[in-house]
Order: C-alpha cells, then structure tokens, then sequence
C-alpha cells in the first residue's frame, strides 16, 4: 500500500497524555482507577464530556453537568480542578515534533485530529501557533461538531488532506478510536510510548525517526 498522508491525535500521541494527568487526580481524590473516564463512556453520546468536545456547551456548564454525572455515578469530583490540571500538563513530545517535520520533508502530508473544546479559562489542547503550524490540516471536534470515534470526522480529515482513507496512517492512544478508522480502511498504530509509535510508522512509511 502507497501512503500519503499521516493522521496524529494529540493528547497522549503529540502531546503529553491527558489521561495520566486524570488518573493522578483520582489517586489524590482516592476514588476508584478509571471511575471518569467510565463515567464519560457511560453517558455517551449526550453525556456532558461528549456535548463539550463538540462544541454544544460552555465549559463553565460542563463543569456543573460533569460535576452531577459524577457524583450520580458514585464519587465526587471537581471537573474544574481537573481541567485546570490537564491544561498545566499538556506539554508537546519532542520526539513527535521531529517525526512530523520528517514525513513533511518526506513529501507526506500531515493532519491533527483531536477531540478538544473550546474556554476561556482553561484548555487541554494549547493552541500554539507553533503547533499548529507544523500540520497541513488541524481538526478539533469542538470546531467541526463531530468528535472520534465518529466516522464522519475521519472522512472530513481526509477530504480536507485530499487523500483516501485507505492512504493514510492514524496514530491514536484509545483503541476505540482506532476501531474506527481501521473500518474506513485507515492504517492505525496505538500509542502507547512515542518511541513504540514511532518505530511501528517508520517501518510502514520507511523512514528512521530514532535520530529525530
């Protein structure tokens, strides 16, 4: 298969896991392992996580809404202090930000799929110029109303690199949403360190990214 394009998550692939920084919060609270993130696949598509990576609430209402769902499921938390941490946490990987400037120098074309939302006050996805400027084309579910592991935000990255899904890679850290993307005929690679990921590409794309 001829490649031409490659497809990065952020957080947990480019950029420092969100999901760690979650994971030490509820150690510090001393609730279960995992209890939010079950707690945002349990309420799914209308639960308060999902309508704000799509952009259809405020942060500030998020926080109350995520606040109950919460507590209703069994532990109480602060949704506030939790995305306060996530955005001081979030830094980029340098290891992917050379293998990015590769595949560019390489003739591939390069996107940023990520689930985010939009705030005033804090913010898991930072939006520098810099970051932003080393892919061709840069998709956020709150700016598109479609968040992974939804099919059609995978279509819209690949129209908008102007390749097929079947020529390209996506790097995701949850496997759900790379179910996903292997369905429309996507290559995935789950991250689970940038140097495992890195290695796994670079032999589907035959370039050397240990010397960045």
């Amino acid at each position: 298969m001829s490649y031409r394009a490659v497809i990065f998550d952020l957080g947990g692939v480019v950029l420092d896991s969100p999901l760690h920084t979650i994971a030490r919060y509820e150690r510090d609270l001393g609730i279960p392992e995992g209890h939010i993130n079950r707690v945002v696949v349990e309420t799914g598509p209308t639960g308060a996580w999902s309508r704000l990576e799509r952009g259809e609430t405020a942060m500030d209402v998020f926080f109350g809404d995520f606040d109950r769902e919460c507590a209703a499921a069994g532990h109480v938390i602060s949704a506030a202090e939790m995305m306060t941490r996530i955005a001081a946490s979030s830094g980029p990987r340098p290891t992917m930000l050379a293998a990015i400037r590769k595949l560019r120098a390489g003739d591939y074309r390069v996107a940023a799929l990520t689930n985010n939302w939009a705030s005033d006050s804090v913010d898991a996805t930072p939006r520098h110029p810099e970051l932003r400027d080393l892919f061709h084309v840069f998709v956020e579910s709150s700016v598109v109303g479609l968040r992974k592991p939804d099919p059609r935000i995978y279509e819209h990255t690949c129209k908008a690199l102007g390749v097929e899904p079947s020529h390209s890679i996506f790097l995701d850290d949850i496997g759900s949403n790379l179910k996903s993307a292997r369905a429309l005929g996507m290559h995935t690679i789950k991250v689970v360190s940038a140097e495992q990921a890195l290695e796994e590409l670079g032999s589907v794309v035959d370039l050397d990214f240990s010397s960045g």
